[in-house]
C-alpha cells in the first residue's frame, strides 16, 4: 500500500482544486487516496536519484514488428533481443500492445488487455526480466471499438460524460490542430446524434478530463502498468489533454496539473517509475513538461533534434544545430532530453519552427519527396494548411541514393551519433537500427503515409540480409551496434554530464561531453558534409589540460602538443577521449 506524506496529500489537493473546484475536490481526493490503497507499493528497482546513466540506451519497437510462423510475435521479439542486443540496449519500449482499431496501435480498445495477436501478459513480463520496459500511456483518446465509448453510445449515465460533447455551430477555429480531420465527429447514440471531440482521427475519441471518473479511471490504468512492469510511461499526445472551448485546447494549465497529478501518484506507488511526455510541438513548448525540475516528467522528447540533424546534412553545414543546442540547459539533476531521430511516426517539423527558415522547412519537405515519401499536413486556424511531419525513413532521408552500401551506412551513421552523443538517454528506432528503407509498398496498401516507417519483418529473411555482407542491412546494424558498446562505456555520455557545444568548423557538429563528477571528458566530432574538413582543437575545447586524446572507435592515440589538428573524412565521426 503507497503511504502518502502530508505534503504529497497536500500537493494533489491543490492540483485537484485547480480541476474541480474546492467543493468537488476533497471527494475526488478521498476517492484518489482509496485507489492507492488498492495498489502495493512497488519497491524501488533503481536508485531514484541516479536511475539514468551512460548505460541507458532504448529500443523502440512495435511488439511485432518482427514475426516468425507458428510463434507469438513477443516472443520472436524477445528472442531477437536476446540473441543481437544483450549488453548493447537495456531497455525496450513496446508501441502500444494493447487490442486497437485503427493507426497501429494508438487506438486503444482494452488498456488492460495485451493485444492476443501479439502474444500475453506473460510475454512482457519475461521481455521485463531481461530489459527494463517502456509502456505507453495512450490516455488524450481511446477507441470507438473500447467498452467505454460503446457505453456512452448506449446513454449509459455513468459513461454519459466521459466524452466531450459540442454544438457543432461552436466556433473552434482557435483549437490548435494536429491534423487535418475533422475536429468533431457525428455518432448516433442512444439519446440522439452528438458531435464528439477527435483531435486524432474518427476513431480516436478524446477523453474528458473535466470529469473526475475519467482521471481517476486513467489513473487506475497506470498503475495497472506499474504492477506488470513499467519502468518509464509514455504519455502520447499528452499537450491536448484538457479542453476549454475559446481557448487553444493545448498546454493548458490544467493539462500540467494533469501530468503533476500522474508524477504524483507515481512518486506514491512506484518512485523509480519514469515519467516521459511525448509533445511534438515547438522546443519552448515542449521544455514546459519538465515543469519545474521536481514535479512533471523526468525526460521530454527531443523533437527540434530529428528535422535539424537532416537539415545538417541535406546543406552540409551543422551551423543550425550547433546555435541551436546551445541553448539547452540542464533543468534539474533528475531530468534529461530523450534523443531520437527516427520513431514510428514521421520527421516532425513543426519543431524546427524559428529554428529553421520558412525556405528550409519547404527545402526538407521537398527532401522527403524526392527521397519517395510523403508529407502530411496540419489545418491553420485561418484554415490554411500547413507542413507537419515528413513520412519517410531516416535511413532514406539522409543518405546518397546512388551510393554504394557501406558509403551509405557511414553516412547514416554520423546522423546516428550525433544523437547518441548528445546529452540525455538516446532511444532508436528498430527500423534504423536495422537500416530499412522506405516501405512504400505498404503505404499503397493501408492509404497511410506513416505506414512508410512501419513495416513488419520476417525474423528469418532478416537474419539473411543482416548476415550479408553487401547488404546495407549489414553494414547499419553492425556500425550501429558499435557505436552503441562504446557510447555505453563512457562515462563522459552520462545524461546528465555537461555538453558544450565547439566551434571548430561550420561543417562539423561537435561537442565537449563530460561526466557529472568532472572527471571524464569526451570531444565528439561529427563531419555532416560530403567533403574532408580540418578541425583544429585548443586547450580549452579539450576541457583542460591533455596529454593524447584516445580515439575511442578506431583505436589508438593523438599525442597532444599545445593543441591538435584533425583531418575528418567525408561523414566521419571520431569520439576522442581525453587523457591527463
Amino acid at each position: 500500500m503507497a503511504v502518502l506524506s502530508a505534503a504529497l496529500r497536500q500537493r494533489m489537493l491543490t492540483k485537484l482544486r485547480l480541476l474541480y473546484g474546492t467543493s468537488r475536490a476533497d471527494e475526488v481526493q478521498v476517492r484518489l487516496e482509496e485507489l492507492l490503497g488498492r495498489f502495493e507499493a512497488r519497491p524501488a528497482r533503481t536508485d531514484p536519484a541516479n536511475r539514468l546513466t551512460e548505460r541507458d540506451v532504448v529500443l523502440i519497437t512495435y511488439g511485432d514488428l518482427l514475426r516468425q510462423e507458428g510463434e507469438p510475435p513477443l516472443c520472436t521479439l524477445h528472442r531477437a533481443l536476446k540473441r543481437d542486443l544483450d549488453g548493447v540496449i537495456n531497455t525496450v519500449h513496446i508501441l502500444p500492445f494493447f487490442p486497437y482499431s485503427s493507426d497501429d496501435g494508438f487506438s486503444v480498445i482494452d488498456y488492460l488487455q495485451v493485444d492476443p495477436a501479439l502474444g500475453s501478459w506473460d510475454d512482457i513480463h519475461r521481455i521485463g526480466r531481461d530489459f527494463r520496459l517502456m509502456f505507453d500511456a495512450v490516455i488524450n483518446h481511446i477507441s470507438t471499438q473500447s467498452a467505454w465509448f460503446q457505453a456512452f453510445l448506449r446513454d449509459d449515465p455513468a459513461y454519459r460524460d466521459f466524452f466531450i460533447v459540442v454544438d457543432p455551430d461552436t466556433d473552434l477555429s482557435g483549437v490548435t490542430r494536429p491534423r487535418t480531420t475533422p475536429l468533431l465527429t457525428p455518432f448516433m447514440t442512444a439519446a440522439g446524434e452528438k458531435y464528439v471531440w477527435t483531435t486524432f482521427s474518427a476513431d480516436q475519441v478524446d477523453l474528458n478530463y473535466a470529469n473526475p471518473d475519467v482521471l481517476l479511471a486513467v489513473l487506475e490504468v497506470l498503475l495497472n502498468y506499474v504492477q506488470h512492469g513499467a519502468d518509464i510511461i509514455r504519455l502520447d499526445a499528452i499537450a491536448y489533454l484538457w479542453k476549454e472551448i475559446g481557448t487553444s485546447c493545448i498546454h493548458l494549465p490544467q493539462t500540467h496539473a494533469v501530468v503533476q497529478l500522474i508524477r504524483d501518484v507515481l512518486d506514491a506507488a512506484a518512485p523509480d517509475v519514469l515519467l516521459i511526455t511525448e509533445t511534438n510541438v515547438p522546443h519552448e513548448e515542449n521544455l514546459s513538461y519538465f515543469g519545474d525540475g521536481t514535479n512533471e516528467a523526468q525526460m521530454i522528447y527531443q523533437f527540434s533534434l530529428p528535422p535539424l540533424v537532416v537539415h545538417s546534412f541535406r546543406v552540409g553545414s551543422a551551423r543550425a544545430l550547433s546555435d541551436w543546442a546551445r541553448t539547452l540547459y540542464p533543468v534539474s539533476d533528475t531530468t534529461t532530453f530523450f534523443n531520437f531521430t527516427a520513431s514510428h511516426d514521421g520527421i516532425g517539423v513543426r519543431p524546427a519552427a524559428g529554428l529553421l527558415s520558412e525556405d528550409d522547412i519547404q527545402a526538407l519537405t521537398r527532401l522527403a519527396q524526392a527521397r519517395g515519401g510523403q508529407v502530411s499536413y496540419k489545418t491553420n486556424s485561418d484554415g490554411t494548411k500547413s507542413p507537419y511531419e515528413l513520412n519517410v525513413t531516416y535511413v532514406d532521408a539522409i543518405i546518397d541514393p546512388e551510393a554504394a552500401p557501406a558509403d551509405q551506412a557511414r553516412q547514416f551513421l554520423a546522423s546516428q551519433a550525433i544523437m547518441l552523443a548528445f546529452v540525455g538517454v538516446p532511444g532508436i528506432y528498430f527500423h534504423s537500427l536495422l537500416g530499412s528503407r522506405n516501405w512504400t509498398e505498404g503505404v499503397a496498401q493501408t492509404g497511410r503515409a506513416r505506414t512508410i516507417n512501419r513495416q513488419k519483418l520476417d525474423y528469418a529473411t532478416l537474419q539473411r540480409e543482416l548476415a550479408d555482407p553487401g547488404s546495407l542491412r549489414f553494414h547499419v546494424f553492425n556500425g550501429y551496434r558499435a557505436l552503441i558498446r562504446r557510447r555505453i562505456q563512457e562515462q563522459a555520455f552520462h545524461p546528465n554530464g555537461e555538453q558544450r557545444v565547439l566551434d571548430l568548423n561550420e561543417s562539423v557538429f561537435a561537442l565537449l561531453r563530460t561526466s557529472p563528477d568532472g572527471t571524464a571528458r569526451v570531444i565528439a566530432l561529427h563531419n555532416v558534409s560530403g567533403q574532408p574538413q580540418t578541425v583544429a582543437l585548443q586547450e580549452a575545447d579539450a576541457g583542460g589540460p591533455a596529454t593524447s586524446l584516445h580515439d575511442l572507435l578506431k583505436g589508438g592515440d593523438y599525442p597532444w602538443q599545445d593543441g591538435l589538428t584533425l583531418r575528418l573524412e567525408p561523414y566521419q565521426v571520431m569520439w576522442l577521449k581525453v587523457l591527463k
